[in-house]
């Protein structure tokens, strides 16, 4: 089989939360140029503005802002996206942020996380995207089809040191999570995996990722000694998200420079 068929999404459905910039931007743009109606999900109202540029007829790439710890709001997103197209057939389930400081530093130290920001953090990485797969499954089982890809991070499979807890805990449950709900889905020919970037160079954590200062520190975790960009995440979730992808299921892929390799 040729490339091109092996990774085609021509006329398929997608959906991908926290689009509007970083990882999930770089998402959309790999899954609109291979074929697929992609319909962006975010808060942030810049989603608009990339929608249409990443396709002025608005045909192809739609927005939707939407606040996905909203169940109701994250709910009318996706139904809308499948009544749109007809159909649903890939979901990048993206959306997060961090939550500050690491355990080595005074505002990161136990004693000092809130409940407010540990709650936050809890709703937005792990809740939502509960619900982003509660909702999005049954619309996929309707045709026996489907692709799910979970943003987790390499900070939810190891303990590390630049990041906050509430941040590596929700990433390490998003990953069992995957793990749990491929026993599930894989009845219905639904295929869930998740991707566990290392230091991408994104507005995360209050856009800190642009600082030299964090930049060196996350580099020196990588065995690559840099921090990537987001256009680097495309072959990864093409490759989920494709009919390449016909035998994975359940699985938490880091794409970390190698840094979780080589510990």
């Amino acid at each position: 089989m040729r490339a091109e068929a092996l990774f085609s999404l021509q006329g398929q459905s997608a959906i991908v939360t926290g689009a509007a910039n970083g990882l999930g931007l770089a998402m959309t743009e790999v899954l609109s140029a291979n074929g697929a109606n992609v319909t962006m999900l975010d808060i942030d109202p810049r989603v608009i503005d990339e929608a249409a540029r990443l396709d002025p007829s608005r045909e192809t790439v739609r927005a939707f802002i939407c606040d996905v710890c909203d169940p109701d709001g994250l709910r009318r997103g996706i139904e809308g996206a499948f009544e749109a197209n007809g159909r649903l057939d890939i979901v990048c389930a993206n959306a997060g942020k961090g939550s500050g400081s690491g355990p080595l530093t005074e505002a990161g130290a136990l004693a000092n996380v809130t409940g407010e920001s540990w709650s936050g953090i809890l709703d937005l990485n792990l809740t939502a995207t509960f619900h982003t797969l509660k909702y999005s499954v049954p619309l996929m089982r309707r045709r026996k089809y489907g692709r799910i890809i979970v943003t987790s991070s390499f900070a939810g499979l190891r303990g590390e040191a630049l990041v906050g807890y509430a941040y590596s805990a929700t990433k390490a449950a998003v990953a069992n999570m995957v793990r749990h709900a491929a026993i599930e889905l894989s009845l219905d020919n639904i295929l869930i995996n998740a991707i566990a970037p290392g230091p991408f160079r994104t507005n995360i954590g209050g856009g800190r990722m642009h600082e030299s200062s964090t930049e060196l520190a996350f580099a020196g975790r990588t065995r690559l000694k840099r921090i990537a960009e987001p256009d680097e995440v495309k072959g990864l979730t093409l490759l989920l998200a494709s009919p390449a992808s016909s035998y994975i299921t359940g699985t938490v892929i880091p794409i970390d420079g190698g840094g979780y390799a080589c510990g």
